[in-house]
C-alpha cells in the first residue's frame, strides 16, 4: 500500500523545493524536488526540474538559501553576520497535541474563533500540565501556544473563565459536531455509560453536596460525574450532577441526549448494577432502546428464592436463563469468577486474623493487669469487627478474664456462597446477540472505568476542581473529557513505544524551537531535528514537526501576580 502526501512547500517566486513523503510497506520514505511554478492560460502549474534527494542535508539548505537570496546574493554572503539565534519556545507537545486534537475532529468541534482557539488551548493545557485557568496562561510563557493556534490576541485567567462559560452554553453542539466526526457514516449501536464521584476541598461548588462518596472521603462534599462512551471506550458526553444524586437519577438525561442530539435508534446501553431499574427500563422502552446492564446480590438471592434460577447453574462456564417478564423477554446471563471468589475467601479470612490478632493482645494485656477491666478491652475488638463489617458471622465473648471469638460458619456458609457469583440481565434478543457477546459487552463497562481513573486521579486531576459556578464546573467537565479523548487515542497509537502518554507528553515537551532573529528582529522559530525518542512518537502519531514556525510576537500575561514569597530580614 503506498501513500503519499505534500510535507512542506517551501516557495521564492517561481522556483522552490518541495518534500515529499511516501509510506510503503510500513517504511517512510522522503524525496525533494527541484520545481518551478509558471502561469499559462490563466492557471498555475509546476513542473519538475531535478530530483536532488541523494544531496545531503547540508546541501538541501543550502540550495534554499540559494534560491531564498537569488535576487540579493550579497545578503547571502552577508546574511551569517547579520542573523543571531536564541533560545524559543516548547513546541513538540503542543503540536502533536495540536495535530491530535485536529485529526480527532476536536478543533472543527470547537471552531476556528477566538473562544474556540481558547477552549483548545485549555484542552491542550490540561494534557501537558493539570491545573487551574491561571497555570493555563502561565503555560504559555514557555510553549509556543499562540504561534501553533494561531492566537493573535493577548489574554489572561479571566478570559478562560469566561470560556468556560462559553465552553459550558455550546456543550451540546460540541459533542454532537465530535460524535458525527468519529462517525460519519454509521452511529454505533452499543453505548456504555457509568458514574463516579469527586469530592471537594471546599464547600463552595454549585454541585457540591453530601453523598455516596467513592472516593472514601468523609466529611467531604462532592460532585458526581456522568460519562457516556461509545463501543471502543472513546469518551461521547460528560455531564455534571449536584453530589447527591443517586446512580439511576442520572440515567434519563443520556437517553434523552442519545435519542435527540445523537439521532440514536435501536441502540443498546450498557450500565452498571443499580443504573438501570424498572422506571429506566421503560424510558429505554420508548425510544425502542435496550439495555444490558447487572442485578445485585438481593436481587440474585430473591429470583433464586423464586426458582427462576438454580445455584448450580453457576457452576457452568456460562449460562442463561429466560424470563418473561411484563409482556417482554428478559435473559440473565449466570457466571462465577473462580478468582473472585478466592480473592473474596481471602479477603474474609485477612478480616479474621486481624480481629484473632487484637483479641489476642488484649488477652495478653489482661493476664499482665489484672486491675484492667474485661469491658474496655471488649469493646475495643468488637469495634474492629464493626470497622470490617464482619459483625454478621464474627463476635466476641469474654469468659471470666479471656477474650474468646466466635464464628457463626452457617451464617458464613450463606454469605459465602455466592462468592465471585453475578448476573447479568438483558433485552436484547438472542437472534441478535448470543449470551457470551452479552457477558463481553458488559465488561466493556472497564473502558469507562479507566476513563475516570485517568480523568479524576491518574493524568489529567479534574480534582482539585477550583471552580465554583454550575458554568464553570460544566466547562471544566467538558475540558477534561475533551483531553480524554487525546489521551485515549495516544494510548493506542503509543503502544509500540512502549510508553504512557504522561511520559510521551513530557518528552515531546522539550523539543524547543530556537528564534532566528535579523538585525535584533524575530523572523521566524528553526525546529530542531526531534531526539530518538520523540521521533519515534511522532512517527507512531503519523506527525511530522515542520521546519519553522511564525512568530506571533502575543504576549500572554496573567492579571494577577504570584505572591512575593521571599523572606524579608
Amino acid at each position: 500500500m503506498l501513500t503519499r502526501n505534500i510535507i512542506v512547500l517551501y516557495t521564492v517566486a517561481t522556483m522552490y523545493v518541495e518534500k515529499t513523503k511516501s509510506t510503503q510497506n510500513g517504511k517512510t520514505y522522503y524525496c525533494y524536488l527541484l520545481r518551478h511554478n509558471y502561469r499559462e492560460g490563466g492557471k498555475i502549474k509546476h513542473k519538475t526540474i531535478a530530483n536532488i534527494s541523494q544531496c545531503s542535508q547540508e546541501e538541501i539548505q543550502a540550495i534554499k538559501l540559494a534560491l531564498k537570496y537569488k535576487h540579493d546574493m550579497s545578503a547571502l554572503i552577508s546574511v551569517s553576520q547579520d542573523l543571531s539565534l536564541k533560545q524559543g519556545l516548547s513546541v513538540g507537545a503542543v503540536w502533536l497535541l495540536y495535530k491530535m486534537a485536529k485529526s480527532l475532529g476536536i478543533e472543527k468541534a470547537l471552531g476556528n474563533q477566538r473562544e474556540g482557539k481558547l477552549a483548545l488551548w485549555q484542552v491542550i493545557a490540561r494534557v501537558i500540565d493539570q491545573g487551574s485557568c491561571l497555570s493555563a496562561v502561565r503555560l504559555t510563557g514557555t510553549h509556543a501556544a499562540c504561534d501553533i493556534l494561531n492566537i493573535k490576541d493577548p489574554f489572561n485567567e479571566d478570559d478562560l473563565y469566561d470560556n468556560l462559560d462559553w465552553l459550558d452554553e455550546n456543550q451540546r453542539e460540541i459533542e454532537k459536531k465530535l460524535f458525527h466526526h468519529r462517525h460519519p457514516k454509521q452511529i454505533p449501536n452499543l453505548f456504555l455509560y457509568d458514574v463516579t464521584s469527586s469530592y471537594l476541598e471546599g464547600m463552595e461548588n454549585a454541585f457540591a453536596n453530601y453523598g455516596h462518596n467513592r472516593d472514601k472521603k468523609k466529611g467531604k462534599k462532592q460532585i458526581v460525574l456522568g460519562l457516556l462512551c461509545d463501543d471502543k471506550g472513546a469518551p461521547v458526553s460528560v455531564e455534571v450532577f449536584p453530589g447527591n444524586t443517586n446512580d439511576f437519577e442520572t440515567f434519563a438525561s443520556q437517553v434523552k441526549k442519545l435519542a435527540g442530539c445523537f439521532g440514536c435508534r435501536r441502540v443498546t446501553l450498557v450500565g452498571d448494577r443499580g443504573m438501570i431499574k424498572s422506571a429506566q427500563i421503560e424510558n429505554l422502552h420508548e425510544q425502542e432502546f435496550r439495555y444490558i446492564t447487572a442485578i445485585t446480590k438481593p436481587q440474585i438471592e430473591s429470583l433464586l428464592k423464586k426458582g427462576v434460577f438454580q445455584m448450580d447453574l453457576f457452576d457452568k462456564e456460562i449460562a442463561e436463563v429466560m424470563q418473561e417478564e411484563n409482556g417482554r423477554s428478559i435473559r440473565y446471563i449466570l457466571r462465577r469468577n473462580p478468582f473472585r471468589a478466592r480473592e473474596t475467601a481471602e479477603v474474609r479470612r485477612s478480616k479474621t486474623e486481624a480481629v484473632q490478632c487484637l483479641m489476642d493482645k488484649k488477652n495478653e494485656y489482661l493476664s499482665k493487669h489484672t486491675r484492667a477491666h474485661v469491658e474496655a478491652q471488649l469493646r475495643a475488638v468488637r469495634k474492629k469487627i464493626e470497622k470490617l463489617k464482619v459483625s454478621d458471622w464474627l463476635n466476641v465473648t469474654a469468659e471470666g478474664r479471656t477474650l474468646a471469638l466466635l464464628k457463626d460458619d452457617m451464617i458464613l456458609r450463606k454469605k459465602s456462597k455466592l462468592d465471585g457469583c453475578y448476573v447479568l440481565k438483558s433485552d436484547v434478543p438472542s437472534n441478535v446477540s448470543d449470551a457470551r457477546t452479552i457477558h463481553d459487552r458488559y465488561k466493556d463497562l472497564s473502558y469507562v472505568e479507566q476513563a475516570f481513573r485517568t480523568m479524576k486521579t491518574d493524568f489529567l486531576e479534574i480534582r482539585p476542581l477550583n471552580v465554583r459556578t454550575k458554568e464553570h464546573t460544566r466547562g471544566r467537565a467538558l475540558v477534561v473529557m475533551l483531553s480524554y479523548a487525546i489521551v485515549h487515542e495516544l494510548k493506542k497509537l503509543w503502544k509500540d513505544p512502549d510508553v504512557t502518554v504522561q511520559e510521551g507528553v513530557k518528552s515531546l515537551d522539550t523539543l524547543c524551537s530556537t528564534h532566528i532573529l535579523k538585525d535584533r528582529k524575530e523572523i521566524c522559530q528553526k525546529i530542531p531535528e526531534p531526539n530518538e525518542l520523540n521521533r519515534r512518537l511522532l512517527e507512531a502519531s503519523d506527525i511530522i514537526m515542520p521546519d519553522v514556525l511564525p512568530s506571533m510576537g502575543v504576549k500572554v500575561a496573567t492579571r494577577k501576580r504570584l505572591a512575593d514569597r521571599r523572606m524579608k530580614v
